[in-house]
Order: C-alpha cells, then sequence, then structure tokens
C-alpha cells in the first residue's frame, strides 16, 4: 500500500512540470508566430494585422474589410504578450508605432488613437485601413476602424506605461479626461468618419476597467478612481457577477459579456466567484462565448478564461487550454472562433444614416492576433491587468 501511495505520488509531481514545460512550449510557440509576422514587416515601428485573412476564393466581406486592418487593442496585447516572453525589443516596435500614430494623424491632434490602423511598418502621417468598395467603385473605410473607442486607448496606455513610455501614455490620458469623461466613468467613445463623429455615450465596464487599471499605473489615481468607481457599481449582487454597463439612454445593459465579467477578477476589482459565475453562464463545453447570445465558443474569451481559472487553481483551466491548442491555424495563430461564425449580440456600432441597418457585430474563424496573445499570456500565467 505504501508503495502505491509513494507511486502515485511520485507520478503527481512529475505531472506538474510536465504540464509546465508543455505550456512553455505552447506560449512560446505563440510568441514565435507572432514574432514570424513581424519579421516579415521589415524593421522599425511596426503593427500587426489582428487577422489573416482569406485571399483566394474563398473570402468573403470580412476578409475584405480586414485585410489590411491592425487593430489598436490586438498590438497593444500582442506587445504585453511580447514584454512577458522577454521581447522587449520587438514590443518596443509596437509601442513606437501606436506613439507615432498619435503624434502624426491625418486630422487630430488631441492625443487620441484610432481603433486601428493599415498593418505594416507606421507611415507618417499614420495610414487608416481600407479597402476597395465594389459597390460604388472607390476606396471605402470602416467607420469603427476609423473612429475611436475608449478601451483600446487603455490598452495602448498599459503597453506605454509598461515600456516606460509616460508622455503618448499620458498624452492619450488627458484626451479622454477632456473629451470622453462621464459623471462617473468614462463614455464609449466616437465613432464615423473624419471630419466630424458622432460620440458614444454609452459606458462600459470592460472599458472603465481598462482605464482604471491604466491610469494607476501612470499614477493617475484620481482618475483612475473615477473608472473604478464605474466598475464597482456595474456589479450585479443578485447575479454575483459583473454587468456589461449602462446604453445611451443610461440603463443598465442586461448581457453578460466575457470581458466584463472575466477581468474585473483579474484586475483585482472582483473577486474569483464574480468570474467563476461569469464563466460558468458563458461556457460551452470546453470553451466560453463572447456573451450569453453567443452559441458557441469563442477563443479569445477562453484564453482569458484560462488565465481567471488558473489563478483559481481551477483544473478547468486545462480543458479550456486543449481547446486552443486544438484551435491553432497553420501560420500558429489561435482562430479567433471554433464554429465559423459566433454572434455577439453587439452590434458595430449605431447607424449613420437613415434606412441603413446597423452592422452585427460576429466574429469569423480566422487566425486572431488578440486570441493568440491571451492564449500565450494564458499559458505562461501572465496578466496583462494586474
Amino acid at each position: 500500500m505504501t508503495s502505491l501511495t509513494r507511486r502515485a505520488f511520485t507520478a503527481g509531481a512529475l505531472a506538474l512540470p510536465a504540464l509546465a514545460r508543455a505550456q512553455a512550449t505552447l506560449a512560446g510557440g505563440f510568441v514565435q508566430a507572432i514574432l514570424g509576422q513581424m519579421a516579415a514587416l521589415g524593421d522599425g515601428p511596426v503593427l500587426l494585422n489582428s487577422y489573416l485573412v482569406n485571399t483566394g476564393p474563398g473570402a468573403d466581406a470580412f476578409d475584405l474589410t480586414q485585410g489590411n486592418a491592425a487593430y489598436v487593442y490586438d498590438n497593444a496585447l500582442a506587445g504585453l504578450l511580447l514584454l512577458a516572453a522577454g521581447h522587449k525589443p520587438e514590443a518596443l516596435r509596437i509601442g513606437q508605432a501606436l506613439a507615432i500614430a498619435q503624434a502624426h494623424d491625418r486630422k487630430f491632434t488631441d492625443g487620441r488613437l484610432r481603433n486601428g490602423y493599415a498593418a505594416g511598418p507606421m507611415t507618417i502621417p499614420a495610414k487608416l485601413p481600407g479597402f476597395w468598395n465594389q459597390k460604388t467603385n472607390q476606396w471605402d473605410e470602416d467607420p469603427y476602424q476609423v473612429g475611436t473607442d475608449t478601451g483600446p486607448v487603455a490598452w495602448a496606455m498599459l503597453l506605454w506605461a509598461a515600456l516606460g513610455m509616460d508622455t503618448p501614455a499620458n498624452k492619450a490620458g488627458n484626451f479622454l479626461d477632456e473629451q470622453l469623461r462621464a459623471p462617473m466613468g468614462y463614455y464609449g467613445g466616437f465613432y464615423g468618419y473624419d471630419p466630424s463623429q458622432q460620440k458614444l455615450t454609452w459606458e462600459s465596464t470592460e472599458q472603465n476597467l481598462d482605464l482604471a487599471v491604466a491610469f494607476k499605473k501612470l499614477g493617475r489615481a484620481e482618475d483612475s478612481g473615477h473608472a473604478a468607481a464605474f466598475v464597482h457599481a456595474a456589479y450585479d449582487a443578485q447575479a454575483g457577477l459583473f454587468k456589461t454597463g449602462l446604453t445611451p439612454d443610461g440603463k443598465p445593459g442586461a448581457m453578460v459579456a466575457a470581458d466584463a465579467g472575466i477581468w474585473p477578477y483579474l484586475a483585482g476589482l472582483g473577486d474569483a466567484a464574480s468570474a467563476a459565475n461569469a464563466i460558468k453562464a458563458l461556457r460551452h463545453g470546453a470553451g466560453i462565448g463572447f456573451s450569453n447570445a453567443s452559441k458557441g465558443i469563442w477563443l479569445e474569451g477562453t484564453g482569458f478564461a484560462a488565465l481567471a481559472l488558473k489563478r483559481m487553481k481551477n483544473p478547468l483551466a486545462e480543458i479550456f487550454l486543449q481547446t486552443i491548442s486544438a484551435n491553432i491555424s497553420p501560420q500558429g495563430y489561435v482562430y479567433a472562433t471554433v464554429s465559423p461564425m459566433l454572434s455577439t449580440g453587439l452590434t458595430v456600432g449605431p447607424a449613420l444614416q437613415q434606412n441603413v441597418p446597423v452592422q452585427p457585430f460576429n466574429y469569423y474563424r480566422r487566425p486572431s492576433l488578440s486570441a493568440t496573445s491571451w492564449a500565450g499570456l494564458a499559458a505562461l500565467e501572465a496578466d496583462p491587468l494586474s
């Protein structure tokens, strides 16, 4: 009996280092995939494609509009993964590209960032993403990509703060404080085309959480507290989790969403029970959806859920990471979804013209920079919001 018990104990002891090695290998693969995409773009400040899209006969409207888009959030997240993995020079290339984009916008000089830029080496002025619209036979832009959401700006601030680039980070913080500060928390941002964009007066739990962390890292305690107060107010004690925020008319959003539900725990603004409740509400077998409107697995959220579950010492974390491992593209990136398409239950933005319906915000099964970055951070147990 003693011998059997000892063998079992020894096997368990050996399994833990083996698991750690496997996850380090997993993370290393994701980092190398990102570094490979970066190396293909040459030297200097650069932003990476957020999606590796289809370009052949199977290409669709998503591939067309996302073909040259480098989203700020995705790139900042990739930079934070590179930093966690010990690749500061490469992370700095992303941070510098974002700083150039901020300083050399084609219209604005107020410290904002667009939601996205043209992927590749950074140019002066910063080039925005776009596509050839075959219906109108002209070059076109996406009103979300050229707009400014509060959350992506906050993630750029997080990367800049981690790189010691406080000047662009504080300039972005000043823009948010001067133009998007609400009575409690911060508004959603700006949407639409130059020269006049529409102010978004909804408020997001997730985006205010991003700001609470970013302002704190910059030593801006009052601004951080202003954003954090909104996050705390979004906690639904009866449901035991954080709701998404407020609609433009000030009503609480009824949706349960992965980032709003799980990130407060990662950021130290919510407890483990709140994150566990969100994961339970969003779980689809071996992963989670974007929101309770999703009917399948969103791999980006499954990545940061795995990170939260690891912190809880919950074995479900390994099951989630196995799902991610089973959904790696030939390029080494994690796909955005398991199914061909996943609904979020949200829209991309408000209608800009009468009789033109709002566009649903969906994810598609394409290799995703943000999903890859969260998967790498989870495998490394590196929390960018802590």
